[in-house]
């Protein structure tokens, strides 16, 4: 049976992150750009929420499939929501500057239709390219990037909310480290994931009625703004399509991202014991955000990291048939804003702190012991991802810009930006050559070096800009894009002359 009760767990925890992504989503384009309301809630949310509902929807069935080839009830469907790290560059990089640009917002929204029809566009066709790429990494180098961002931005972010509302946040994360992973079965055979859920909210609520805490959502407020919205495919985008070019650079690396993300993930329902096809997994992600596009979305769609910790929840196919109807709906009627007020996020975040361990667990499972200093490594682009966070976040709270800095703290500023810009590209090099080390084979480790140097000329990885865009190396004035080309490919030198050594006669 492909629905069973741990499919309640685990559609909490892909429901929660999707909803949260498109009520951030909302809050930033109205509240910090000025957006029409109506814009945003019957337009961008419900086609966004569309990409969801087909993407998962998509899985769901893979799930069944492969449940059928291979007679087993235990398979667990891929997860698909929306991306978060280029939810952020598409607000700030591209529909909020359209907006600046045109003092248009019709006008601004049709430009970021047309971005993302053709990001969705260059997934699919760079969804042919996944089942090389994933023949030729080895498997640290594909689980490595992924656990690096389960534990430094799935498990550590979640961890800040906790903290900004402890009471729920302890209660609700102490049932997730009792009841799921410790196992032990909570009372009544009640869902551990919906109870921790429930006792959080049930927390909140009490301690906010003494006025700790945020105050009550204004419920009669909020549902006045739930309307029906039937979003439909249109061609308003071609509209946008002439002004594109100076948005590409910063959102094709999101999709060359996404299409890398979606094989690691692919290879992590492997180890977990779910062998999809890496194909049909990435023309899923394409697909959906071309329809985002579409129907009027300005966000990407992509297979989420957390299949080993779904699976580990009990989920099947249930949760994710059962996220794409509620999140579909919930961009249809619109009551995705007003479920984000109800469910304080300290009482979902241990949720997602639970996907973020068992990721990292998973890793390290299914990768040889002596290959763990590759993963460990491949985790450092993670670690500079989550301090570009923070110090942006701490930045924009002064009223503050990188420009501003000076001395030392500019200089490591632009350095964290470099190792964090493409970190998903980087850490799959990073660790992949140093598997290659590792096993004595070292000029297929000096081939990864030798793709690093050329990609990082033109800033797929390690982008000098802060916004992380493309670039032809003789327009970018910055010298650093052209060092580091040079020194990844003194490393490849290197390793290509030591290759001769007796000690590396096993180098194929």
């Amino acid at each position: 049976m492909l629905i069973g009760p741990g499919d309640l767990n685990a559609f909490f925890g892909l429901v929660v992150d999707n909803m949260t992504q498109l009520v951030v989503m909302a809050a930033i384009l109205v509240n910090v750009f000025q957006f029409p309301k109506e814009l945003v809630y019957f337009k961008m949310i419900p086609g966004s929420a569309i990409g969801v509902f087909a993407g998962d929807l998509a899985y769901s069935i893979m799930a069944i499939r492969l449940a059928r080839r291979t007679g087993r009830t235990d398979v667990t469907a891929m997860p698909l929501g929306i991306d978060t790290p280029s939810l952020f560059a598409f607000l700030f990089g591209v529909i909020g500057p359209a907006y600046v640009a045109t003092g248009d917002p019709v006008l601004a929204w049709k430009i970021a239709m047309a971005v993302v029809v053709l990001v969705g566009i260059t997934k699919t066709v760079g969804a042919f390219l996944g089942p090389l790429i994933q023949r030729a990494v080895p498997r640290a180098a594909l689980l490595g990037p992924i656990a690096g961002v389960a534990l430094m931005l799935i498990a550590f972010l979640p961890m800040i909310k906790i903290f900004h509302a402890p009471l729920a946040g302890f209660l609700s994360l102490i049932v997730i480290l009792c009841c799921i992973v410790g196992k032990v079965p909570f009372p009544f055979r009640i869902p551990a994931a919906f109870g921790a859920v429930a006792l959080g909210v049930a927390a909140s609520y009490f301690t906010r009625l003494f006025g700790i805490g945020a105050a009550l959502p204004n419920l009669a407020e909020r549902l006045q703004e739930m309307t029906f919205v039937l979003p439909f495919p249109s061609l308003a985008f071609l509209e946008g399509l002439p002004y594109t070019v100076a948005y590409l650079p910063l959102a094709l690396p999101f999709a060359i991202v996404v299409i890398i993300g979606g094989i690691d993930v692919t290879e992590s329902a492997k180890a977990a014991g779910d062998p999809y096809e890496t194909l049909p997994i990435l023309l899923t992600s394409g697909l959906s955000t071309i329809l985002v596009g579409l129907c009027g979305g300005v966000v990407q769609t992509t297979p989420y990291i957390g299949h080993p910790a779904y699976k580990d929840m009990g989920g099947r196919a249930g949760y994710t048939l059962g996220t794409a109807l509620f999140i579909g709906l919930g961009g249809i009627f619109g009551y995705l804003g007003l479920m984000a007020d109800l469910l304080p996020e300290a009482a979902l975040a241990p949720i997602l702190i639970f996907v973020g361990l068992e990721i990292t667990a998973q890793t390290f499972r299914a990768t040889p012991e002596r290959h763990y200093k590759a993963v460990a490594f491949s985790f450092i682009p993670a670690i500079a991802t989550l301090v570009l966070i923070e110090l942006n976040g701490l930045l924009a709270n002064l009223g503050r810009s990188p420009s501003d800095l000076s001395g030392e703290m500019a200089v490591s500023f632009e350095m964290i930006v470099l190792i964090a810009n493409g970190f998903i590209i980087s850490s799959l090099l990073w660790g992949a050559a140093l598997v290659m080390i590792i096993d004595r084979r070292l000029r297929r480790a000096a081939a990864f070096l030798g793709a690093a140097a050329v990609l990082s000329l033109f800033g797929i990885i390690h982008s000098p800009f802060p916004d992380g865009r493309l670039f032809l190396p003789w327009q970018v004035d910055s010298k650093m894009p052209l060092l580091l080309g040079i020194g990844y490919g003194m490393m490849a030198l290197f390793l290509v002359l030591m290759s001769g050594r007796t000690y590396s006669q096993t180098d194929e």
